[in-house]
């Protein structure tokens, strides 16, 4: 990442900036993802929460998931627009919606997850990683993204 990439929702009161680049990208074909979005799937970029800077404040929404972890969802309180998502209960670490940075092209997915549940008209690329649930981040993340993660996660 050459430069802070910013975002933000569709009515411009929730603002962010990512410091560094990600941790890594997951495209998500859970059912849980299509049904809280309204699409096929979700692109959502890992990353440490101390490493967004944000204005305007969200609302966060506990969602129902199919495994029983905790979902929160930040969307803006004034357009709806869902920003970020923490999973499991890790405020440390922001899944932040890549479709509402500013230049949603600068984050491709890394990987293809819950790929059994995918729409059968959506089409994979070959060269992009796909599981059927989920993976070990062990071999597939960048070292630095382990390191990253451990230094939040212990």
């Amino acid at each position: 990442m050459q430069q802070a990439m910013g975002g933000g929702c569709a009515c411009g009161q929730v603002r962010y900036r990512l410091r560094s680049g990600p941790l890594f990208v997951h495209c998500c074909h859970c059912k849980d993802c299509q049904r809280q979005t309204g699409s096929a799937f979700v692109l959502n970029a890992l990353i440490e929460t101390d490493r967004v800077e944000a204005t305007g404040q969200t609302t966060l929404f506990k969602m129902p998931t199919d495994s029983g972890r905790p979902h929160d969802v930040a969307r803006c309180p004034e357009c709806g627009t869902a920003v970020w998502s923490h999973y499991g209960g890790l405020h440390v670490l922001r899944f932040v919606r890549v479709g509402t940075l500013d230049d949603p092209t600068a984050l491709p997915p890394d990987v293809h997850i819950y790929t059994r549940s995918k729409q059968p008209w959506v089409a994979l690329p070959p060269e992009v990683p796909a599981f059927e649930a989920y993976y070990n981040s062990k071999t597939l993340w960048p070292a630095e993204s382990l390191e990253r993660r451990r230094a939040i996660l212990g």
